[in-house]
């Protein structure tokens, strides 16, 4: 490492000093991994609370009922439904009454609601609805759910003829709740030997597929450890865990690739092991960092959302991004200097025989990049037409995206008995399954004047057309406190429940028990939740994007010293994620191509996956670029024309481009295969936008523009000569010419 001492950059210094004290590094790196995961299990995780996952009046809603003590109940319906019989026939009350019974046994229910008694019968007599209500708050009532489905189940099984399903908050919660937990070992269990897979047909050898699958597990285990710890703080949620599983395994075996491949490439050029370590350390370490640095900062701009989902997600990604980069630049050079040569340990055979070693000091990039380049390069103009026309196509959908916060039966397969109870009784009971409830909290809530106004609120509410019955007022007369439950026409986030919503909250209520002084009355409910998140998303989002937008460019215009550089690399990121988001919305909301993904159009785009997706994709793209356009400004610096420098920057980084983006859209794409469809929404997003970033953009549109730009890439205004720089390459010695490669060349999977 002598030739490196005098430009060692942080990376650089920290592989270096990694590489002097290998012990101290590897045992340093396996204590903090234990210590972090066994303090995180000790301290255990704070989930985000109800008032604080959404804003707005929702939030209001439930510190009012949690300041009086009262905990939300959990609400669940009993569909008994004939096709022949109806509600007053023998049979039919006979088995409304089993279900009634096997519920008040089951001694988990606070109330049980006959139909008889609530006039909960359709239009047709043919169907009634069971209400009841579960003991304790709605977290409590999803644990001891169970017995409740057991007893009804028990009921249709007694009651062929008839249908007997029960639907609800606890019932739809239980199943949400075990299915993050199945979907989250799935993608553990999947995506682990998924990335094994690829990486050893990447490297042929076993020892150097493992170890950045290895480094990737610890650092999302202590990084699991970490976010547990920091939850007293900043409280936690299980969308944050699949998020920091997902990032953290992609990252974290994308940024040890990157560090691994240029290692063994200047060991197989014949450097000696100490030089081609630091080589690596000063190139590829120095990609990871600015990588990391990119992620994490991208991931701040979503705390700026004010949202405590989003914060949680961001706290996850930046914590697992931080100790993957910490684990990539100390732990992992430690290791390839313990290891040297052997590294190439376990070759399998079939894979070794694959490889397809390049002449000595020959770039060509393999076949397929060689393929693409040669005519981009040759007709620049018609290339960038051609890419950016097809990446702006892609992105049309986009115009006709609709965000919501997805309710259950959008979440939940189609063929899921929760959605087939739910939409049995929807066609019995038209209008929302999810009524708005308006919480009043008054100075005297028996006072004459207030049962007045609720009476007038129901009375109003039922006149209107947009809502309908049953309508069901609870007084809470020792804390003052009333809520009226009121069932809102539309499916409960489409735009007849949003307008539904804003006539309760703007015209209804203000006219009937906000008229008593000293009252309060926010509406609560499914799509209030809905509502009052994408409202505060459209005030948020330009402040997020314009956040990370001017990041990007500053930091590339401080590595690059270019205005043009730096607008190239926003506006090309900016394609991909349009194309993403368009691609999002096609499948997702339309329903095109769904059924291969084993789901269908559901209407909507969860509400905070396109924040999450710009935020993540911003970051992973400027990675690539930052690794592709270094190459080619070394090029430049060293005195090749701009279009050779070009060519010669996208071949020698096409490998570990090619190898990085199949591992990341493998990782999302078994995300995109899980049953919960904000899961799949979020994976297919993130696989779309890698692989059209890793193609389409790196290499096509990416060369042809700077080609057309030719020597304008590296302008830069005489004001702005004061910028920073940061190097491109710390001094390489050069190879000896007689040295020999003391290991075969270990080649991507495009060099076949």
């Amino acid at each position: 490492m002598k030739h490196l001492k005098t430009r060692l950059g942080p990376a650089a210094a920290m592989g270096a000093w990694s590489a002097r004290h290998r012990k101290t590094a590897v045992f340093g790196w396996l204590l903090f991994v234990i210590l972090a995961s066994v303090l995180g299990g000790m301290h255990g995780s704070t989930r985000i609370t109800e008032a604080e996952s959404i804003p707005g009046q929702v939030s209001r809603a439930t510190t009012i009922l949690e300041e009086a003590g009262l905990k939300s109940p959990a609400t669940e319906t009993v569909l008994v439904q004939s096709t022949t019989r109806s509600a007053d026939d023998p049979e039919f009350r006979a088995a409304v009454d089993q279900v009634v019974a096997a519920v008040n046994g089951t001694g988990k229910a606070a109330e049980v609601r006959s139909p008889y008694d609530t006039k909960a019968v359709s239009a047709d007599g043919h169907s009634a609805l069971v209400l009841l209500t579960l003991k304790g708050d709605a977290t409590e009532a999803t644990d001891h759910v169970q017995p409740v489905l057991d007893a009804v189940a028990g009921v249709q099984k007694q009651n062929p003829g008839l249908t007997v399903v029960e639907l609800g908050d606890a019932s739809s919660g239980k199943w949400m709740q075990d299915q993050v937990k199945d979907d989250f070992t799935r993608a553990e269990w999947t995506a682990v030997p998924l990335a094994l897979g690829i990486l050893l047909v990447a490297f042929g050898a076993l020892v150097a597929a493992v170890l950045p699958v290895v480094l990737a597990l610890t650092a999302f285990i202590a990084a699991a450890g970490l976010v547990a710890l920091g939850s007293g703080f900043l409280h936690t949620s299980s969308d944050a865990s699949s998020v920091m599983l997902l990032v953290g395994l992609a990252v974290g075996v994308d940024y040890c690739l990157f560090y691994l491949r240029r290692e063994r490439e200047e060991r197989a050029a014949g450097r000696d092991a100490a030089t081609a370590l630091a080589v690596a350390a000063a190139t590829s370490g120095r990609a990871v960092l600015v990588s990391g640095v990119t992620v994490v900062v991208a991931m701040a701009g979503m705390f700026l959302t004010g949202i405590a989902t989003f914060r949680a997600m961001a706290f996850a990604t930046i914590v697992v991004v931080v100790t993957a980069v910490l684990g990539s630049l100390t732990v992992l050079p430690a290791l390839l200097s313990m290891l040297g040569d052997r590294v190439e340990k376990g070759r399998v055979p079939l894979l070794a025989r694959l490889r397809r070693p390049e002449p000595a000091g020959a770039v060509t990039g393999g076949r397929f990049w060689n393929a693409v380049l040669t005519p981009v390069l040759r007709r620049p103009l018609a290339a960038t037409v051609i890419a950016g026309g097809v990446l702006l196509a892609l992105a049309a959908p986009l115009l006709t995206m609709h965000t919501a916060k997805l309710t259950f039966q959008q979440q939940l397969p189609a063929g899921d008995a929760l959605v087939a109870a739910s939409r049995k009784i929807e066609a019995a009971f038209p209008g929302s399954p999810a009524p708005a409830t308006v919480v009043i909290k008054a100075a005297d809530i028996d006072s004459p004047a207030m049962t007045a106004a609720i009476a007038d609120l129901k009375a109003k509410a039922l006149a209107g057309g947009r809502m309908h019955g049953p309508v069901a007022v609870t007084v809470h007369a020792e804390q003052n406190v009333a809520t009226v439950e009121i069932p809102l026409n539309g499916t409960g986030n489409d735009a007849t429940s949003n307008d539904a919503l804003r006539s309760l909250r703007e015209e209804l209520v203000p006219a009937t028990v906000l008229k008593v002084p000293g009252t309060e009355a926010p509406v609560t409910g499914a799509t209030a939740a809905s509502y009052d998140f994408n409202r505060k998303m459209s005030h948020a989002m330009p402040l997020v994007f314009g956040f990370v937008v001017l990041f990007a460019f500053l930091l590339m215009l401080t590595s690059f010293r270019s205005p043009v550089v730096a607008v190239t690399a926003v506006v090309l990121n900016l394609l991909s994620v349009g194309a993403a988001y368009g691609v999002l919305t096609l499948v997702f909301q339309h329903g095109v191509g769904a059924s291969l993904l084993g789901t269908a159009g559901v209407g909507a785009v969860e509400s905070w996956v396109p924040l999450f997706l710009f935020v993540i994709l911003f970051g992973l793209s400027m990675d690539y670029h930052v690794f592709v356009v270094s190459r080619i400004k070394e090029g430049h610096d060293r005195g090749l024309p701009t279009r050779a420098a070009i060519a010669h920057g996208i071949r020698s980084t096409a490998g570990v481009v090619t190898s990085a983006a199949v591992i990341m859209v493998g990782v999302f794409s078994v995300f995109g295969s899980l049953s919960m469809q904000v899961m799949k929404q979020m994976g297919v997003g993130l696989a779309v936008a890698v692989l059209i970033d890793a193609t389409v953009i790196r290499a096509v549109l990416l060369p042809a523009v700077m080609t057309l730009l030719g020597d304008r890439n590296w302008y830069l205004p005489r004001r702005l000569n004061w910028l920073p720089g940061l190097s491109h390459g710390e001094s390489v010695p050069p190879v000896a010419p007689a040295a020999a490669p003391a290991a075969s060349p270990v080649e991507v999977l495009s060099h076949r």
